[in-house]
């Protein structure tokens, strides 16, 4: 378990408007080794419309931030942008951000949309945020400190403004969506089925349809879990110790994968390799192990191994090996670490690798990672 490092867990649910139309709401979440960044954008009115203007302010927002900008400055910039297109007929979107660092410290910003709520297992709470003006445009933030178990549950205007025309004069409103998720909590029901539950609620109250497109988001925290995997000798033979030691001291799982690499671990530390004794695949390449070491497999093809069948189902596995234990630690895990050697493989360009669509180290760990963002995880590579 990495003592400093909370995960944030997202999930969230929404519906159309129209059943057969796009949703005009865009959910959109991205990790960082630093922070986890959630976002509703609300595109105005309803369909394919609405879904491109949601959908650009959402990749003009997370864009500005991958460029390096502040989380107000991204903000405001995006804002005024809104400011100034309001009304003219172009893409317009209502749109929330919230930032959650890696030690609980969250910032929500809002600009046209409802208040974000605090949740905890227990109860949940409406947030106040303070108001601020931006070249005319209205931001609303606030800053709270999230422990595990706690967590921000971020919806558009369609779940406050359920009941409209149903017996809801104003609406259902974010008091009564938190009253609701209040309840929710008391009954025992799972943080992770909030924003479904309370999708399903305000299409209730609205009898039975969908006064709007309704969006809910949370972003739930726990202690996250880390493996990290040590590929390759290290570039320069006499940073050997160095790394080692370095990778040794990261809090998590460690893994070595590459059976030179497991020699230069094994010398580091004072220790024997020794190669698993009647391995049960006739697949999967045997396994090894070094006292003090979580696992220790083979490079290459195992890599190549677990990236094809990483996407499985684990009880289709009829065996048990290096791949099928890699593949379930992987699983496991919120953040990976993955530290990979510069030094030259060999073996790796031999004419058989090729014949059996074996990829090099270098070539098959960068489509590993892209896969395992795409899971959700968290993925540090470094090069040693």
């Amino acid at each position: 378990m990495d003592r400093g490092h909370l995960h944030v867990e997202v999930e969230a649910h929404q519906i159309s408007k129209r059943p057969a139309a796009p949703c005009g709401d865009v959910a959109r979440y991205e990790r960082s080794p630093t922070d986890t960044v959630v976002v509703i954008c609300d595109g105005l009115g309803s369909g394919i419309k609405a879904n491109v203007a949601a959908n650009m302010c959402a990749a003009r927002l997370l864009g500005l931030l991958r460029q390096g900008h502040s989380l107000r400055g991204a903000f405001a910039s995006v804002a005024r942008t809104m400011e100034r297109v309001q009304g003219s007929g172009q893409p317009w979107a209502a749109f929330t951000v919230a930032r959650i660092l890696s030690d609980g410290m969250a910032t929500v910003l809002t600009y046209e949309m409802p208040p974000p709520l605090f949740v905890t297992r227990r109860y949940a709470d409406l947030l106040h945020p303070r108001s601020i003006a931006v070249d005319g445009a209205v931001i609303s933030e606030a800053n709270l400190h999230l422990a595990p178990g706690e967590g921000l549950l971020l919806v558009s205007d369609g779940i406050t403004q359920a009941g409209l025309g149903a017996g809801y004069p104003r609406g259902w409103g974010s008091e009564g969506a938190a009253r609701h998720l209040g309840e929710l909590l008391r009954d025992g029901t799972p943080l992770r089925e909030l924003p479904r539950r309370l999708v399903s609620q305000a299409r209730k109250i609205s009898r039975g349809t969908a006064g709007d497109d309704c969006t809910a988001l949370l972003a739930s925290c726990r202690l996250g879990s880390t493996i990290n995997i040590l590929t390759g000798p290290p570039k320069n033979a006499a940073e050997d110790l160095t790394v080692v030691n370095q990778f040794l001291m990261m809090d998590g799982v460690k893994i070595v994968c590459g059976g030179t690499t497991a020699k230069v671990v094994a010398r580091c530390l004072g220790k024997e390799v020794r190669m698993e004794e009647n391995p049960q695949s006739l697949l999967a390449p045997p396994r090894y192990q070094i006292e003090g070491i979580g696992l220790v497999t083979e490079g290459a093809v195992t890599l190549n191994q677990l990236y094809n069948v990483l996407d499985e189902d684990p009880s289709a596995f009829e065996e048990v090996s290096g791949v099928t234990e890699l593949h379930a630690l992987v699983h496991a895990a919120d953040r990976i670490n993955i530290w990979i050697g510069g030094a030259e493989n060999p073996a790796t360009t031999d004419i058989s690798f090729r014949q059996q669509g074996i990829l090099s180290r270098h070539k098959i760990l960068p489509l590993l990672a892209k896969k395992l963002q795409e899971m959700g995880k968290l993925v540090v590579v470094k090069e040693v």
